[in-house]
């Protein structure tokens, strides 16, 4: 072939290519998710560029300030009617800048800032060779028992990588509830949870629990992302797009212009219910629903407790929201044929984690079990399918990711000699030990219980009271009922720290910073003003409550 026919090749070959228009980004609309993958990045250049000593000032520094200017971007953005009046869809179509995307958002920065706190905390175990040590392994990559770990302990080493991991998994978050095609949502997942993964596997005590925990979540997190994907191209086969809105409008049939390449798969509702179905079921898994929840009490229990408070609130959050979404915008079409499975779904997992939870021994098995039955309760508010369901699940959201940050946050306190001591026997008399911390802890557990007063009753009233209007009153029955089961174990942890005899070889509760300190603060006063005067969040999570079509 001579060099001209080469080259005409090329240019006809080339000439389509220069229609392709520059993409449109709205990067206004946008700059909460960017100022965290911005800081994420940079805090990894941090990690290579800045002497050992002073990494984990500048990373703390870093990461609060992003997370906070995020925070501002999001609040910046709502004031400017992006959440009501100018909702819409940014970057191509990719991501929708609404209401409830944007409420979700600001609660999971919050989430992250409270966790970051946790994080940061490095007064509770005692100094090892004169330095501080936080709840993170020395060095993730050394053997635990090896001579490496001991000599990295003995040097000072801290894995300050954590909190560049935190940020990335928080720019997924912020993603994930507001992705408006199908490929939005699988990365933004994936870019949430290999942080999470990886975080788990972190702790400094009990670090081969704390691998078998990561493991364990990555294998099921792998089965439950490859089921994912795989509806998403069941999906696209269906609709031939896997943006939200063509997708919606194949269900209805209202689709105009179809591609003659997929015109003979296109509406074969055997896609379109199996690859619904498998995408669900992902979302499922991550918020920890009764038939894929066999993770949550594993990894709760063997994850470093300030990564399992920040996981078992933000995540809940992230996948809460795009569930909402999918169901909502995605396959309203089909409620007749989702709502029947998660009447069935919400029921299991509102029972099976409240009886399960009975059992338990181990204070963090026991919030795991507790963050089932949560998911179950916030289920029935996504089963309402009207404007109020969608607004209860947000507020629901808000109040319960303080709360379990908060409690998480008190497990860190009670330790003995091999680190926390999550047993509950060794709760036993903590009230009378130290009242102050135990007082706090029973603050967040009559949260979870939906006791009066506190957050957890606005929320479930919420929930409660919008489900009953959608329909969906026999599920407020067995949700009433499973709430009381549960309220039976949070009142047992409280009866065993006030009316026990304290042991004489029991836990000792740590001091913290002022860091931890802060971030227990936050928990007990969100659960008390969301308690006593949630009207004014009640009506932000209203006017937050209506999806961009």
């Amino acid at each position: 072939m001579s060099a001209t026919a080469v080259h005409s090749l090329w240019t006809t070959a080339a000439d389509p290519i220069s229609k392709i228009d520059a993409p449109k980004i709205e990067y206004g609309q946008l700059s909460p998710t960017l100022i965290v993958v911005g800081a994420a990045i940079i805090g990894v250049l941090v990690e290579a560029f800045v002497p050992r000593k002073q990494r984990y000032y500048a990373q703390v520094f870093l990461s609060a300030v992003a997370l906070a200017a995020a925070f501002a971007a999001v609040v910046a953005l709502a004031a400017d009617g992006y959440a009501t009046t100018k909702a819409g869809i940014a970057a191509m179509g990719a991501i929708a800048v609404d209401g409830p995307a944007l409420f979700l958002q600001g609660t999971i920065l919050l989430a992250g800032l409270v966790g970051l706190f946790t994080f940061a905390e490095r007064r509770l175990d005692p100094e090892a060779h004169g330095n501080r040590v936080d709840s993170f392994a020395a060095q993730a990559a050394s053997v635990p028992g090896s001579d490496s770990e001991k000599a990295a302990v003995k040097a000072g080493f801290t894995t300050t990588e954590v909190f560049p991991l935190l940020l990335f998994a928080v720019a997924g978050m912020l993603i994930f509830p507001a992705a408006n095609d199908l490929l939005t949502l699988f990365v933004a997942l994936e870019v949430f949870s290999l942080p999470l993964y990886l975080m788990c596997a972190l702790a400094r005590r009990k670090r081969l629990m704390s691998q078998e925990a990561a493991v364990k979540y990555f294998l099921l997190g792998a089965f439950a992302s490859a089921f994912t994907l795989f509806g998403i191209a069941l999906l696209y086969g269906y609709a031939g797009s896997v943006s939200y809105a063509t997708i919606a409008q194949v269900v209805d049939g209202t689709v105009t212009n179809v591609d003659p390449a997929l015109a003979d798969t296109m509406g074969n509702d055997a896609l379109l219910l199996v690859g619904g179905a498998m995408i669900v079921m992902g979302l499922l898994f991550k918020v920890g629903a009764v038939p894929f929840h066999m993770w949550t009490p594993d990894v709760y229990q063997g994850a470093p407790t300030p990564v399992t408070g920040f996981m078992a609130a933000a995540t809940k959050v992230a996948a809460f929201g795009a569930l909402l979404r999918l169901l909502y915008v995605v396959l309203p079409g089909l409620r007749w044929d989702w709502r029947p499975v998660m009447w069935g779904v919400a029921i299991v997992t509102m029972l099976g984690g409240a009886i399960v939870a009975i059992t338990q021994t181990d204070i963090k098995r026991l919030l795991a079990y507790s963050s089932i039955a949560h998911a179950g309760f916030i289920l029935a508010g996504v089963i309402a399918t009207t404007p109020d369901g969608v607004s209860s699940v947000l507020f629901y959201l808000a109040a319960y990711s303080f709360v379990t940050i908060g409690a998480f946050a008190v497990v860190t306190l009670v330790r003995d000699a091999g680190g926390e001591a999550t047993h509950l026997s060794k709760w036993a008399g903590l009230g009378r030990r130290s009242p102050l911390v135990a007082a706090v802890f029973a603050v967040f557990l009559l949260a979870f219980a939906g006791i009066p007063l506190t957050s957890g009753f606005a929320g479930k009233f919420a929930v409660f009271k919008a489900a009953a209007e959608g329909g969906a009153a026999p599920l407020v029955v067995v949700g009433v009922i499973s709430s009381a089961i549960a309220a039976f174990f949070y009142i047992r942890v409280i009866v065993l720290m006030f009316f026990s005899e304290p042991r004489p070889e029991g836990p000792t509760v740590a001091v913290p910073s002022p860091l931890t300190m802060t971030a227990i603060g936050v928990g007990v006063a969100v659960t008390l003003v969301l308690g006593v005067a949630p009207q004014y969040f009640l009506d932000l999570a209203n006017q937050a409550g209506v999806f961009v079509r």
